[in-house]
């Protein structure tokens, strides 16, 4: 950055006095900016916590169900054993497939527990034996297994989790497009709200402005003034919303294995950075509205 660049830069910070006199330090539209500021960086921090949780849970389930799949065994008491063993040698001779085991009698009870509770006799009921197995990176040919398996095993019935994985991963995926939408909708609101309290202050000033261009004060310098106030107020307030959201996100419960769709709403890591970019985005915006309502006022004002 060049030393003009900054010298302006500490210009705009550092203000005019004569030129802050003509922007009301406080009022409905100071406070109109303050509120809306730190309102909408205040929900803008959880959209971000929105769509930046549910992309981990998309990525997170597209990768988990994409490498495991369930073959389940539904045969006669007498023939369960055998086709369990003769699945589990098709699987091992399957190109694509890690590892393969069958399930313990408590592992299944366990998967059954929340539905008929932990005194399930999973050894006298008719029960299909389950088979858990793990796909390489590559995975495997799902038709040409399941040609396989009907030919050597009658009972077995594989579920490669398609049906379930697009369904999750499509909503997770929308989710996250839906709390970047609302980011764009909540600055899109900011910038509404800010340019409607810089008119009003241009239009209450109205005779201020009227004097200062008869002693020769051009509408740039005007409008700075305005551009300047309306700026730095909406970084403060953004900064305070965003110190807010922050808080209550810690407050929420932590991401648990149980409930890992409702929990865990947050961010992780480097990403308590991502909403220290809300508030000077939210001065960026500012300072866009703000000069773009001044100088279309000024142009209009006699």
């Amino acid at each position: 950055m060049t030393r003009p660049d900054l010298t302006q830069i500490a210009e705009f910070i550092v203000g005019d006095v004569q030129a802050d006199r003509m922007v009301p330090p406080t009022g409905i539209t100071a406070r109109l900016t303050l509120l809306s500021a730190a309102a909408m960086a205040f929900l803008a921090v959880f959209a971000l916590a929105l769509s930046v949780a549910t992309g981990r849970m998309a990525d997170r389930w597209g990768d988990e169900l994409a490498r495991s799949s369930t073959l389940r065994i539904s045969a006669p008491a007498d023939q369960i054993d055998a086709q369990t063993q003769a699945a589990l040698r098709v699987l091992e001779q399957t190109p694509g497939v890690a590892s393969a085991r069958a399930l313990s009698d408590e592992e299944q009870r366990a998967l059954l527990e929340p539905w008929f509770g932990p005194d399930l006799p999973v050894e006298t009921l008719p029960i299909p034996q389950l088979i858990e197995v793990t796909e390489t990176p590559d995975g495997y040919d799902a038709q040409g297994l399941r040609l396989r398996l009907s030919a050597e095993v009658p009972g077995a019935v594989l579920d490669d989790h398609t049906r379930w994985r697009r369904p999750l991963v499509d909503a997770a995926s929308r989710l996250r497009l839906l709390g970047w939408v609302s980011i764009l909708l909540i600055f899109g609101t900011m910038a509404a709200m800010i340019t409607l309290a810089a008119n009003a202050a241009l239009a209450a000033n109205a005779q201020v402005i009227a004097v200062l261009r008869l002693v020769g004060a051009r509408d740039s310098y005007i409008a700075k003034a305005f551009v300047r106030r309306y700026t730095l107020r909406t970084l403060g307030g953004a900064a305070v919303g965003v110190a807010v959201g922050i808080a209550a996100i810690l407050l929420l419960p932590s991401a648990q294995t149980a409930g890992g769709f409702l929990t865990g709403l947050g961010f992780g890591g480097a990403g308590w950075l991502l909403p220290l970019v809300i508030p000077p985005l939210a001065a960026l915006v500012a300072f866009v509205a703000t000069h773009m309502a001044a100088a279309r006022t000024l142009r209009d004002l006699p």
